[in-house]
């Protein structure tokens, strides 16, 4: 597979903001995935940071090639961490809005990354001070941010979702048991997704 810089430098900055988010989901559920291991954790905590500092440069100049580069090199750790290990609740939880609501993909995982860990941030100590050390911040709380300075929605609600879906979500999030860092409780499940659909900012 080849990686080559000129085939991104069009890619809408609103489309390369969400999908490098949707990216980083991946390194950070890596991070605290059941078979994490020393190799995925630099991969995921480096792809974060390049990342980190390359999407809002991108949002404000399409045509920053340095920033794509970054990006770029990012998005491939991202990949590698997804085929080395497993995910938990942040992707169950997208794949069950999108399926279920027709959202769209890269800009579900926008919204509800920062809220997913959040969620799970009491049950991960060492991996949200690993976080702290790339994003120079609580890291749900720079996600959120992040989301913001691309440009992205960050509620479902704006994205299609119906308030009613609330509830339907909880339910199927339960339908089929995963493993996942924090045991999952309904009523903070149900919590996290309105906060989502809401767009408001993330809380443990």
């Amino acid at each position: 597979m080849i990686y080559d810089v000129d085939l991104t430098m069009t890619l809408p900055a609103g489309l390369s903001g969400t999908s490098g988010i949707n990216a980083i989901a991946h390194a950070v559920e890596a991070l605290y995935s059941r078979d994490a291991n020393p190799i995925v954790d630099l991969m995921a905590l480096e792809a974060i940071g390049a990342l980190h500092r390359a999407l809002p440069r991108i949002a404000k100049d399409p045509g920053d090639r340095e920033a794509r580069s970054d990006a770029l090199y990012g998005a491939w750790l991202c990949g590698m961490c997804l085929g080395a290990v497993g995910m938990s609740l942040h992707h169950k939880l997208c794949h069950t809005l999108g399926g279920t609501f027709d959202l769209p993909h890269a800009e579900t995982h926008t919204a509800v990354l920062p809220h997913a860990l959040a969620y799970n941030a009491p049950a991960i100590p060492t991996v949200i001070e690993r976080l702290q050390g790339v994003l120079d911040r609580d890291p749900a709380g720079a996600l959120y941010e992040l989301a913001g300075a691309v440009g992205a929605e960050r509620s479902l609600k704006a994205l299609g979702m119906p308030g009613g879906g609330i509830d339907i979500a909880t339910e199927r999030a339960f339908a089929n048991p995963y493993w996942n860092p924090r045991p999952l409780e309904r009523d903070a499940v149900r919590a996290l997704i309105a906060r989502a659909w809401n767009g408001v900012e993330p809380q443990p």
